[in-house]
């Protein structure tokens, strides 16, 4: 009987094809909604994770802006903030954006990012061509400098670039690598700027005239018990150096952020399968009325079926079946709507979009719950009908 219900429930849907498509045209809606934006946010917020982790774990960030009596980091700060124990480097950032010449040719509004050797050291996968900078070019303000992949791409048009010379601020720097364009620091990634050359930072702080640090990265060790002692030290120097003022630094601990980021994902998901179930409530209730509609148009086909013997169960377990049938039809559409739209917004976005078999589940789940919900009530009213008086409205 089950066989049978499924057969004549899909020859009716086949019958009626434009009205069984605008109503499950709502259940379509709502699980490519939940697909796509699942899909895509999870994919997003893994993607950002993934770079964090990267360039983010066991670090602190400080962006120290002091005091009127005490504005920024010197040498000497920088030195005692290394010396902490379970700090393992430190890597002084500041960047500016000005013209660089070469052969005769500007280039306008090109990022310069001022780095240490212990930056390239901890992150030695991203030279990609020759080498990073080194202790020796630090300390010796050489004229060395490191150039991303974009720039060498848009500068020397397929030559090596290692060798040769640039023109920065007036003085002539020799290109000792490339570096992978989509790293980098930790600042990189929250101030959302892709660095295009890097050199020692202690040279660019003379080109640009100034004398202290304002942001760097710390280092930590790898052991995950550590890095709020580490933190706090680091907090009680801060603190001792500007004197207890408020709002003198910033402080953030990268692992925590990351923690945060997780928390913010599984809310965002909720909330987002929250506002996309309102689309299947909506393709529910599209389900409801067309099933109610159904039932007023077979009424003779009902009333001849129960005076045959049909029994009230069967009659009600045909409805219920073209219910489910349509609510699950609309979610398999729903699906491939929703992964087609998760892999072209994946393409624009250049981020990997792997298949949220949780989503799918979520999506057939729902519209699986809506085909039953929502198709009770007709199905029952239906299996209830009297087959005299559905015989005499013939």
């Amino acid at each position: 009987m089950l066989r049978e219900s499924i057969k004549m429930s899909w020859e009716n849907i086949i019958q009626n094809k434009l009205r069984s498509f605008l109503t499950i045209l709502g259940i379509i809606i709502g699980v490519t909604a939940i697909i796509a934006l699942i899909t895509v946010v999870q994919a997003l917020i893994t993607n950002i994770n993934e770079q964090f982790d990267s360039v983010g774990a066991n670090t602190l960030v400080i962006n120290a802006q002091g005091t009127p009596l005490k504005q920024g980091l010197s040498d000497k700060d920088l030195m005692e903030i290394n010396e902490i124990d379970g700090v393992t480097g430190i890597a002084p950032s500041i960047n500016t954006t000005i013209d660089i010449y070469r052969e005769g040719t500007v280039y306008e509004d090109i990022v310069v990012d001022g780095k240490n050797e212990t930056f390239f050291n901890r992150n030695s996968d991203l030279i990609l061509i020759g080498r990073g900078l080194n202790i020796l070019d630090v300390n010796g303000k050489n004229r060395v400098c490191v150039i991303s992949a974009d720039f060498m791409n848009k500068v020397f048009m397929g030559e090596n670039p290692v060798g040769q010379d640039i023109s920065i601020m007036g003085s002539s720097y020799r290109i000792v690598g490339v570096a992978d364009g989509g790293d980098d620091s930790v600042m990189t990634l929250m101030s959302g700027s892709t660095s295009d050359i890097y050199i020692p930072y202690k040279n660019l702080m003379s080109l640009t005239g100034q004398n202290r640090i304002y942001s760097l990265e710390v280092y930590m060790t790898d052991e995950a018990e550590d890095t709020t002692y580490i933190s706090d030290a680091v907090e009680q120097y801060l603190d001792t150096l500007y004197n207890y003022k408020d709002n003198s630094y910033m402080l953030i601990i990268m692992d925590s952020l990351l923690d945060m980021m997780k928390d913010v994902q599984s809310m965002l998901t909720t909330a987002l399968t929250a506002i996309a179930s309102i689309a299947l409530l909506v393709g529910g209730i599209g389900i409801m009325n067309m099933m109610l509609v159904s039932v007023t148009e077979r009424t003779v086909e009902i009333g001849l079926r129960k005076a045959l013997g049909a029994e009230p169960r069967l009659i009600q377990v045909q409805f219920l079946t073209e219910a489910i049938m349509l609510s699950v039809l609309g979610g398999i559409l729903g699906i491939v709507v929703g992964l087609t739209i998760s892999f072209i917004c994946g393409a624009v976005m250049d981020i990997r979009v792997p298949i949220s078999w949780g989503a799918i589940a979520l999506g057939v789940g729902f519209s699986a719950a809506v085909g039953i919900i929502f198709g009770f009530a007709p199905a029952k009213k239906a299996s209830e009908l009297n087959p005299i008086d559905a015989l005499r409205s013939v």
